[in-house]
């Protein structure tokens, strides 16, 4: 195989802190990849991640003794330059068009003065000729001479941000290292420098390297995509795949908090916040943030290792699949007299850790026969039903007991399913009691703090409430606090909303994905609110008489469903339906 144009191995940038120079922040932390000649990849992640002070040490930026590890171009190594060393290297093999363009440029000379200065200084051009060069790129940046003779705050930001991608480009270099292109771009900026960085990339056959947040920019313009968390790379493949099917959970995370055109879902951020870099925690960075974190996790760093078709830092392979059902059926008699039905017919779908995944259909369409199954209060007849990869039919005894505790259902009409002696307390407390869990103070305990959890009074007049005491959407939340009281990582949520006004809707079903989102579980929501679902589902599943007519991401089915059933419930959804703009309401 050819060797790549820029090796980097085991690559480390560490920073004393000033007021306590004997606390180390490893910015960097053992990151390796390749760029070949002409290929582009982009490394993602949150603000902090390191993906600036990466690109920087690419070039040497950085206080001497900061970088360890091999940078490598064409076989050459970099790290031990000196500044005289690496003087050539800067603009003329590797060039950095910085995220900030405003800030980048010197406020006292005219643009294309700047521009022209790494041409006279690498290449030799006299002054003239620097001119004429500068030009010709300020054209080819879809700018003029108007632009070069400038000053900076004479400038949009976009122009700026164009000149800057002018002056990287000006001596040819082999690798361009372009620093977040589009952030704080309106979308026809934005739109332009996409097409730009495509153009140049096609027409110079340059190595691209693209630190972005922006991931619809990186779908756009990357080969390849390296995920980087706290320092550490925690996934690396092809960009089609990585961003269609991310395998490591902080990838997928991050998908899920992307704004997009495709999804009416809700955006929904990565639980936690990034670590301390002075004091990172031990094992996996991305453990206390993670909803699949097992004690391996916590105590063992991840290697990056090849997990299919890329490469993953992840203990368990990359992200778990909670829930799989697979071809289950279920047929119910009718009074005995000889008619029967096919409630749920050869029925498969996956819900991973994290997910919602909605079921939608018409009243008697199987849906909550399906939830029922899921949830072990029903045993299908054929087909089956695994949480954690483990068939719950072959389960018996503590380990079935287990996997109930980790599944809980959230019924559709509370008032019919919990007992008007009850007490609310009791009520909550009935599957600690049930499973036996906890010393009497403690159930108490988690009684009070799963009602906190929904919103709903934890005190002494409030726990001694029945039923017929409270509004039906207390009563909702008392049902949900029971389903949380066990801190289940699967919830099976039938209709949960349905018999609340629209208000009392959007507050709990908000609730509800937020407590999801927050404990990291995952949610089987079964409705027939096309409206509804549309906002909190990632995937969706349509039924139809017992059968599963389409499933894909929430995205695709809400926009490009396949089955004419699917069309028949989208068309029917609650729409305001106004083809005319009224205009502003006149005054009386």
């Amino acid at each position: 195989m050819t060797a790549p144009l820029l090796a980097v191995e085991n690559l480390r940038v560490t920073f004393a802190l000033p007021d306590d120079p004997h606390t180390a922040i490893r910015a960097v932390d053992g990151v390796s990849f390749d760029l070949a000649a002409g290929q582009s990849l982009a490394i993602v992640g949150e603000t902090g991640s390191g993906k600036t002070t990466l690109a920087r040490a690419l070039l040497g930026l950085h206080p001497a003794g900061a970088v360890a590890g091999n940078i490598r171009l064409d076989g050459r190594e970099l790290t031990a330059l000196d500044e005289q060393g690496w003087r050539p290297i800067r603009w003329r093999r590797i060039a950095l068009a910085v995220q900030n363009a405003g800030t980048a440029f010197d406020p006292v000379q005219r643009a294309g003065d700047q521009i022209a200065e790494p041409l006279r200084e690498h290449l030799g051009l006299s002054g003239s000729d620097a001119w004429a060069r500068a030009l010709d790129l300020a054209g080819e940046m879809g700018l003029g001479e108007r632009h070069l003779r400038s000053y900076p705050h004479q400038l949009s930001g976009g122009e700026k941000q164009r000149l800057m991608l002018a002056m990287a480009l000006s001596c040819a270099p082999d690798i361009l290292i372009v620093d977040e292109p589009t952030s704080g771009q309106d979308m026809l900026t934005r739109a332009k420098m996409l097409a730009l960085l495509d153009r140049v990339r096609q027409d110079t056959g340059i190595s691209l390297l693209l630190i972005s947040h922006d991931l619809a920019a990186v779908a756009r313009l990357a080969d390849r995509v390296a995920v980087l968390y706290a320092g550490k790379l925690a996934e690396v493949g092809p960009a089609r795949d990585v961003l269609q099917r991310p395998r490591h959970p902080y990838t997928w995370g991050l998908l899920n908090a992307y704004p997009n055109m495709s999804t009416a879902r809700d955006l929904r951020g990565v639980r936690g916040g990034l670590p301390d870099p002075a004091h990172p925690p031990a094992g996996c960075r991305f453990h206390p943030r993670c909803t699949q974190a097992v004690d391996e996790c916590r105590r063992v760093d991840p290697p990056l290792q090849p997990v299919r078709d890329r490469l993953v830092a992840c203990h368990l392979g990359g992200l778990q699949t909670l829930l799989r059902v697979d071809r289950i059926a279920k047929t119910f008699s009718l009074n005995g007299n000889g008619f029967r039905v096919e409630a749920v017919r050869d029925a498969s779908l996956d819900v991973l850790e994290g997910e919602v995944v909605a079921v939608i259909g018409e009243t008697g369409s199987g849906k909550t026969t399906l939830g029922r199954l899921v949830a072990g209060m029903l045993d299908p007849e054929s087909g089956a039903i695994a949480f954690r990869e483990q068939d719950v039919s072959d389960l018996s005894g503590a380990a079935l007991k287990s996997v109930r505790r980790q599944v809980q259902l959230i019924p559709q009409d509370p008032f019919d399913t919990v007992s008007p002696r009850l007490t609310v307390a009791e009520i909550v407390r009935e599957p600690l009691d049930v499973q036996r869990i906890g010393a009497p103070a403690d159930r108490v305990a988690a009684v009070r703090e799963a009602l906190a959890a929904v919103g709903l009074p934890d005190g002494d007049s409030f726990l001694t409430r029945r039923p017929h005491e409270l509004s039906g959407g207390q009563l909702q939340r008392v049902v949900i606090a029971r389903a949380l009281v066990l801190e289940p990582k699967l919830i099976v949520a039938d209709e949960p909303v349905s018999m609340l006004d629209a208000s009392e809707q959007a507050k709990l079903i908000n609730l509800l994905k937020d407590i999801q989102n927050e404990r990291g579980m995952g949610l089987l929501l079964i409705s027939h609110d096309v409206a509804l679902v549309r906002k909190v589902a990632d995937r969706i599943v349509v039924m139809r008489d017992g059968a599963i007519v389409e499933s894909g991401p929430a995205s695709r089915v809400v926009t490009r469903p396949q089955h004419a059933y699917t069309r028949a419930l989208l068309g029917a959804a609650p729409s305001f339906d106004w083809f005319e703009d009224p205009g502003p309401a006149s005054g009386a």
